[in-house]
Parts: C-alpha cells; structure tokens; sequence
C-alpha cells in the first residue's frame, strides 16, 4: 500500500514537473533574450541559452534544497527588469558586450550570494513584512519595464523611432512580426476555450510559430533563413566546448580587465537579491493558500539563493519561484518537491536534444507573450485603492515607486521603497496611541482591603492619582504624543503611575522624556510610580537595567514596583499617611471593635465571644486550604493574610491582602464546602476562628443574633460585590 501511495505521489510529481516545465521554460527564454537583446540581435541566442540554462540550474537545485513543496523556479520577470535595466545602461555608456556581460555576470553571483546570506541569517521572516504597497508598486513597476520595453521588440518598432511615428507611418510596419505577436497574444487569451490541460503561454507559443511558418512558406520566404534573421532567436551552440567557454569566459574577462566600479554592482544586486525575495516568498505565500501546506522561508531563501549561485556559475540567468508554473504543476497533480526536481531535469534533456528546435522560435512571439504576462501580473486590484480616503496614502506609494522604477531606475525604486517602508512604519506608530488606559485612583484600587475609613479617604483623594497604562514603542516618534497626552494631567496630580507591562520598545528620548515628567512632579511635590517594568522586552534589551541608568532606581522622587497592585498599595498608604490616618497598633483587636459586628448587642457580642478560638500563625504558615473542607469565620485580630490562588502551572495570583479587622473564610462558614483559595499569614498573625458548629449551637438558643451575624455578613459581601463590579466597569468602559 505504500509503494502504491509512493508511486502514485512521484507519477503526479512527474506529470506536474513536466507541466510546470512547458510554462516555466519558454518564459525563462523570453526572459534571457530580453536581458541580452540591447547587446545586439546576435546576443538572442545566448540570452535564450541563458534562459534555458538559469531554469535548468535554477529549477533543479532550489527544489533540492528549498523548503516549499511543489514550488517551480526559473527566471523571472524581476530578475529580467533589473538585469535588462543594467544592461541597456552600460550599453548607453558605451561599454561592449564582453564588459556587460562580466558586469551581469557579477551583479547575478553577488546577488545569490545576498540571498543565500538572508536564509542563513534567518531573515525570511523580516522579508515577507515589507509593506504591502511598497512591494506592489516594485512589481507593478516591474512588469510596466517589461510591456514597454517588449512592445516596440513585437512591433517592430526601430530604436530611433517613438510609438507616435511608427503609428503615422503605416509603410514602416513590419507584417511580419505583427501577425506573429497577434497570433502569440490570440492564443493566449482563447487558450481556456480550447483546452484547460494545455498551458495559455503553450498554446500562444505555438499559434506565434504557426503563424511563422505559414508566412514563412507562402509570402515571406526570407523567413525560411536561419542565420541572420532577426525574427528568431537563431542558431544556438550547445556543445561542450560553447558551454564551456560560456562558463569561463566572465572569469577570463575579470582576470583581464579586473573589478568594475563596486557602485555598479553592489546597488543592482542588492536590488536583485531583495526583490527575488520577496517575489518568491509572495509566491510561496500564494502557493500555501492553494494547497493548504506551510513553507519554510528561511530554508527557501536558501534553496534559492543556492539555485541562483549555480545557475550564475554556469552562464544562467538568475530568478524565483514561478507562480504559473507551480499552480500549474499543483493542478497537475504535484504534491512534493520532486515537481520542482523534474521540472529541472526536464529543462536540462530540453537543452540538451532539442535546442536545435529551439533556434526558430520566433522573437516577436516570446515579446507578445511577455506583454500579456507582464499586464496580467500588474496588482489591479491595489490601483483600486484610490477610491477610498483611507488607502489613498497607500495608493501614492504604489504609484511614486512605479514613477520611480520607470523614470529613474529599478536601484532608485529600491531606494524610494525602502525610505518609504520607513516613513509608513513611523507614520503608522505615531499615529498608534501609547496609551492604552487611563485611570484614578477613586477608581481602581489596590488588592488590599480596607476599612470603611480608609475607603472613604481613599475615594475622597484618589482622584490625586493617575495610572497611565502604556502600550506599544516608545521612541522619538511617540515621545511627543505621550508628553502633550500626559502633561496636561499631572499638574493636579500627588502620584503618577506608569504601567510598562505592554512597552515593546523604549529608546534614549522616551527615557528622557520620563526624565522631564519626573521633574515636572518634583517641581510641586508629587511622585512618578513605574511599575511592571519587563525584565527583557521583545527585542531582547533588559528594560530594568536600562531604567536603573536613568538613575529612576536611586532617585527618592520615584519607584519602581515590580507589580502594580504593590504600586497601588504603596499610594494608598501615603495617601492615608498624608491625610492623618494612623493604622493602629499594639494589641489584638477585641470581637466587639470588629466593624463586621457594629451595631450588634452585648449579649449577642458575649455568644460570639464565646464561639471564637485563638489562633496564631507565624510568617509563611497555611492559614486555609482549599483542599479541606471550610467550616469557620476566621477574624484577625492582629497582624494580615495573602489570599491567592495556584494555576495550572503551579504559580500565584495574589487576590488580596486583609490586615487587622478584616475577615475571610465566611463563604464556607456559610455553605460549609471548601475554601476557593489559598490563604498564608504574612507575619505573626492572631486569628479569631468562629467554628460554624459551635455558632450554631449558641445561635440555637438566641436567634437574634443569628440573624444580625448573616445580616452583617450579607451587607459586607454586597458591598464587596459592588465594588468588584465598579471596578469591571471601569475596565470595561476603559
């Protein structure tokens, strides 16, 4: 059963391989001839070899080492923009063909090189985020080099020529390569009507060489020539000594001539190495969203840079991933990455049997295909964008770097795209708020829970207290935003709190302007409160230490706190330190003095003295367990608890902390089942246990008190009912 499986896999990879192959290979020969055409027409052939060897080389290797399944490569249509850019400029500079040719032949080594150094760094990740509409225009600026500069080529339109002449001079149309281009574009775009199974680029290939020939025996026989013909890519060499000498001949032009201008080359290639990149993890992006699977970026960028170093070493042409050549080898039946194997084997026994029928494909043919490609990669959907004011930013990026790439150069475009990735980014955090929340302290109060006193302090003066949540990168671009947002309300303010819990970033000028708030508060007596500060952020800086060399740490006008309930706690205790209120001290509190009695009797007091056993725990000790069953009211008399709960992974979240006159422990004095937290003494702490069993055998016999007991317990737990509730609401509405 599972050689059955094994077959079945590697016969759809051969037939998608093969598939994959007859879309890929007469575009990388269009490819190839388009960058060596400026040279002259006796450069097609070897461009087209060029093509043909770049998609053996390339196609082969990158789907041995690349890690995306059922992924074809071959050259491209960024990689003909950029090289064909740098070909015609050399040539408009006067350099020959040999010099040009090093210069390609170096811009495509380093090239692969860079790419190959982006999968080892591990930056396919960082690539795939480059801004949408930056990488759409590079590619719409792309394929617009590509129509116009393949149009005059199928129209046969001479070089001193501009398109308004040859259009006014109908007697200067040559027939010939019009009818060829037509019938190359007819077929292409009829081709679904007349079969699915057989590629567009195929069908329109072929009806472009029917048509050759058809004029080629009947009117024009001038076409039956296979030398000198500018019509066809002509006669190509593949024995092993023209192979050979196509392999060693930039080698021996560098050791005669040496190194050309380091500008030359270091700029295209860069240019070259990020826009095959980005073009092939777009079509690996693609190609997930089809099949379903996931491909590894960085093992890609590898694979191809890889692919591209072996083609450049052989005279191929460099490129990416093929998007028409590998949906059409997915719908073929391909599943793993032997289709991408095949398909470079096949364009290998392709150059090796049949180049002969190769030398008569016709130019004007592979220039018509390349101008309906080229139009129908153009992103239509992106110059969409202009409709809406809120992508109308995003549109003029588009359109500046398509300027750009037809205007200047595609090394320009490269440039604008890039400082344009960068002015969006820094638009877009600059216009994210870096605060997330902002509260009083009337409104959010620490885990501590206080007498009916100290909360009415507390709500009185804690709109003294303003707690910014942060959020986000702090950095020159927001720093002003958070100033202008905070300044305004310290003014007023005893303490500011600054939670770092959600700060991804911080540089030198948003430490500064800490600095300044910290001194504004001095100026009138106030405090900054720093709290949650991450001990690594994202990016892997130590936040604490770098606050620390703020010197915040060691100034007495501001804390830090490594959680903000402690932060809280603090505030609130200066703010009844401030206002005269003393906590008492000195012996344990009696039953009567416990605010949960007040307003009860002497008797029903004495009954619930009479319940109360003594208790005392020591710092650290378990007070109550969950994992027994709770059957007491336990009062503290001196000293205070933690209440806090475990999670699953065995930490804990601290709830609250109860001092002297406070309770716990009464919801399972109530319905006698097990306490729902932990509860540990912080220090030595005396306890009043009021054993349910024992209140109710002195309740028995005085029901008056039962009743004020469960009424003074219901009022408190409503009141700390409503204040949780308080509190939700203003996270909620915050």
């Amino acid at each position: 059963m599972r050689s059955f499986a094994h077959h079945t896999h590697l016969t759809g990879d051969l037939w998608g391989g093969f598939s994959g192959m007859l879309v890929a290979l007469p575009s990388a020969i269009a490819f190839g001839v388009l960058i060596f055409l400026p040279l002259g027409s006796g450069f097609g052939a070897q461009g087209a070899m060029a093509g043909m060897m770049g998609a053996a080389a390339l196609g082969l290797v990158a789907a041995i080492f690349g890690g995306t399944p059922r992924l074809i490569s071959a050259p491209s249509a960024p990689a003909a923009a950029v090289l064909t850019a740098l070909t015609l400029q050399m040539v408009q500079l006067g350099n020959d063909a040999t010099t040009v040719i090093l210069s390609l032949f170096l811009v495509s080594l380093l090239s692969s090189l860079i790419q190959l150094s982006f999968g080892v760094l591990r930056l396919g990740e960082l690539i795939k985020y480059m801004p949408y509409p930056v990488v759409s225009g590079y590619l719409i600026g792309v394929n617009v080099i590509i129509v116009l500069g393949q149009l005059p080529k199928w129209l046969a339109i001479p070089t001193e020529m501009n398109v308004w002449q040859w259009l006014s001079g109908p007697e200067l149309w040559q027939w010939p390569s019009l009818l060829i281009g037509l019938a190359t574009v007819m077929g292409m775009l009829f081709a679904p009507r007349l079969s699915k199974r057989i590629p567009g680029v195929i069908q329109g290939l072929v009806a472009g060489i029917v048509v050759y020939w058809a004029m080629a025996l009947s009117a024009w026989p001038a076409l039956l020539n296979l030398n000198d013909n500018p019509l066809i890519i002509g006669p190509l060499n593949v024995n092993l000594a023209a192979f050979t000498d196509g392999v060693t001949q930039p080698w021996d032009q560098l050791m005669a001539s040496g190194l050309p201008p380091w500008q030359q080359i270091v700029f295209p290639a860069m240019t070259l190495a990020v826009l095959l990149s980005i073009d092939t993890l777009n079509k690996c992006l693609a190609l997930d969203a089809v099949t379903g699977s996931r491909h590894d970026s960085n093992k890609e960028l590898r694979g191809q840079g890889l692919g591209n170093l072996v083609s450049s070493l052989l005279g191929g042409t460099t490129g990416s991933g093929s998007s028409g050549g590998s949906f059409i080898s997915n719908a073929s039946g391909a599943t793993t990455h032997w289709s991408g194997i095949f398909c470079g084997l096949g364009s290998l026994l392709v150059i090796l049997l049949l180049t002969s029928l190769f030398a008569w494909i016709p130019v004007p043919a592979l220039a018509a295909m390349l101008v309906v490609n080229g139009i129908r990669m153009i992103d239509w959907a992106s110059l969409k964008m202009i409709r809406s004011p809120q992508t109308r930013l995003d549109f003029g990026v588009i359109i500046l770097v398509v300027i750009v790439a037809n205007t200047v150069s595609l090394i320009a475009a490269s440039a604008v795209g890039i400082g344009l990735a960068i002015f969006l980014f820094l638009t877009e955090q600059i216009h994210t708020t870096t605060i997330r929340r902002k509260n009083w302290g009337n409104k959010v109060f620490s885990s501590r829970v206080r007498s009916l006193q100290e909360r009415e302090i507390l709500s009185q003066k804690g709109h003294q207290t303003l707690i910014f949540e942060l959020q986000g990168s702090l950095f020159f671009g927001t720093t002003h935003q958070l100033y202008s947002a905070i300044e305004p309300e310290i003014k007023k303010a005893k303490f500011v709190v600054l939670d770092f819990m959600r700060v991804q970033s911080m540089d030198m000028t948003a430490s500064q302007m800490i600095e300044r708030i910290r001194s504004n508060l001095a100026d009138h007596q106030a405090r900054l409160i720093i709290a949650r500060v991450p001990d690594r952020l994202p990016n892997g800086k130590d936040l604490r230490t770098y606050i620390d060399h703020m010197g915040l740490l060691s100034d007495n006008n501001a804390k830090v706190f490594i959680e903000l309930d402690e932060a809280l706690e603090w505030i609130e205790e200066e703010t009844l330190l401030q206002e005269g209120y003393v906590h008492p001290k000195g012996q344990g509190l009696h039953v009567a003095k416990f605010e949960l009695f007040h307003g009860m009797g002497k008797s029903e007091l004495e009954g619930l003295d009479q319940c109360k056993e003594v208790r005392v725990y020591q710092a650290g000790d378990l007070v109550l367990d969950p994992n027994t069953l709770g059957h007491e009211l336990m009062l503290i008399s001196r000293g205070e608890v933690k209440v806090s709960l475990k999670t699953s992974t065995g930490s804990a979240i601290h709830l609250a902390t109860l001092g002297r006159g406070q309770f716990f422990g009464e919801m399972s004095f109530l319905d006698g089942r097990a306490p729902s937290a932990y509860v540990y003494a912080s220090g030595e702490t005396e306890i009043f246990a009021i054993d349910r069993q024992a209140f109710a055998k002195v309740a028995a016999g005085d029901h008056a008190m039962s009743v004020s007991v469960m009424r003074s317990l219901a009022l408190v737990l409503a009141d700390r009912l409503r204040r949780t509730n308080m509190e939700l609401r203003e996270v909620r509405e915050n």
